[in-house]
């Protein structure tokens, strides 16, 4: 919802009303719907609607609207009167889909009362409340109490419940599982950010699984170009929504068919960069693991170890190489790539002759699967502070051989390695 107004918080707690016939009549007010899509059935499945203003055939920003709202006290007037609009424009459409409404933060504080009035405008423009996903900040309330309250009369009416803007100020788990909304809508942040960053996709799609683990659909907003779209995809997100597919136009002037199409045509170009991704996955760890025997063959023929291992340092994302005895005792010091990275830092935990590793899932991987190359699950390296993953197998003699890989520095980040190449 990022192009909807967010209302000062100072009008959030319900002053005295004072009326003002001319606040809404001085204003041409109408509403524009955006298609919400679901990836899964390739097709649409609800409108957010959003309101469009002018005054005197002039344009007026939502945000002008509601200051001068605020100004006159005049808010949940104005928000009830929206809300009627958004319902009868919707009413004419015989489509089977929700439609998300924006609720102002202040109807909380009287729950009750405003919820009738809201069943009776769904009633009078013929829409049942259970096609109507009522969106909440859930942190924009500044009596949680009262929000919860909120929402489960809210429920109880028969409306569903989405969390809009979450990852975003203070968002909390706690409180999302106490609402346990039917679709979280994740802050447009989120995915700008994971565009942009690696480790931000990492975690955006560690949300996005969380939050459907606890029981609720994703949905991600703001998608406007394909490489945000493919991203959206790859996280298994329910449901997308942003001006790549549609952007908010009335239902009369909307097809929906051709944004089913535009979707559909989004998902094959995904689906075909993500095979051409795994064919180049695939391709490196082929050389991956021909360099790596390579480098066991050069050892059992008592090669040098920095000679042995010298061709697989120059393999993209392979940092370091070691060797561990029996008892995950590390046998000299480190074969690395750039060896001159460290030059002038003092790191005392990078010289690891001697260091014991038998705590470690790699060298246990190696004890259990003596026969493949072993991948270790992410971690944390401890000669420079970052993600590491470490492949390892064993050699004649009881010997472990070890290669730490920084997975960051290849294919974006995302690339996800097998239990054994």
């Amino acid at each position: 919802m990022s192009s909807v107004v967010r209302l000062p918080r100072r009008i959030y707690r319900g002053a005295q009303v004072t009326r003002s016939p001319d606040m809404i009549n001085d204003y041409d007010f109408s509403s524009v719907y955006q298609p919400i899509l679901s990836p899964t059935h390739r097709k649409l499945v609800g409108y957010e609607a959003l309101v469009r203003v002018r005054k005197n055939n002039a344009s007026i920003s939502p945000f002008e609207l509601f200051q001068q709202a605020e100004a006159e006290n005049q808010t949940a007037e104005l928000d009830r009167h929206l809300l009627q609009i958004h319902l009868d424009n919707f009413a004419s459409s015989s489509q089977p889909v929700w439609l998300f409404l924006n609720i102002n933060p202040g109807t909380c504080i009287h729950p009750e009362a405003s919820l009738e009035k809201l069943a009776l405008q769904c009633q009078s423009s013929g829409i049942d409340p259970e096609k109507v996903v009522l969106e909440l900040v859930e942190t924009a309330s500044e009596n949680p109490t009262a929000l919860l309250e909120f929402i489960l009369k809210a429920k109880a009416h028969g409306f569903q419940i989405a969390i809009d803007d979450f990852g975003m100020g203070d968002s909390n788990f706690e409180r999302l599982w106490r609402i346990n909304p039917l679709i979280v809508k994740l802050d447009r942040s989120l995915l700008v950010n994971a565009e942009n960053h690696s480790r931000a996709r990492m975690l955006l799609e560690s949300l996005v699984k969380m939050i459907r683990e606890s029981g609720s659909l994703v949905l991600l907003e703001g998608i406007e170009n394909s490489s945000q779209a493919h991203i959206a995809l790859q996280t298994e997100a329910d449901l997308l929504q942003g001006f790549l597919f549609a952007r908010p136009t009335s239902l009369d002037d909307h097809e929906p068919e051709l944004t089913e199409l535009a979707l559909k045509g989004i998902i094959a170009d995904s689906s075909e960069s993500s095979a051409q991704d795994i064919r180049d996955q695939e391709s490196y760890f082929r050389l991956l693991r021909f360099e790596i025997l390579e480098a066991c063959h050069s050892l059992s023929r008592e090669l040098p170890f920095d000679v042995a291992c010298n061709k697989l340092l120059d393999v993209d994302g392979v940092k370091r190489c070691f060797l561990l005895n029996a008892q995950g005792i590390q046998q000299g010091n480190l074969a690395r790539a750039n060896p001159d990275i460290h030059r002038g830092k003092f790191n005392p935990l990078y010289h690891s002759a001697g260091a014991r590793w038998t705590h470690r899932e790699y060298f246990r991987n190696a004890l259990e699967r003596p026969q493949h190359i072993s991948s270790c699950r992410p971690y944390v390296g401890l000669p420079d502070a970052k993600r590491t993953v470490t492949l390892s197998t064993m050699l004649p003699g009881q010997k472990v051989f070890c290669v730490d890989i920084h997975p960051d520095e290849i294919f974006g980040g995302q690339l996800e390695f097998p239990a054994t190449l």
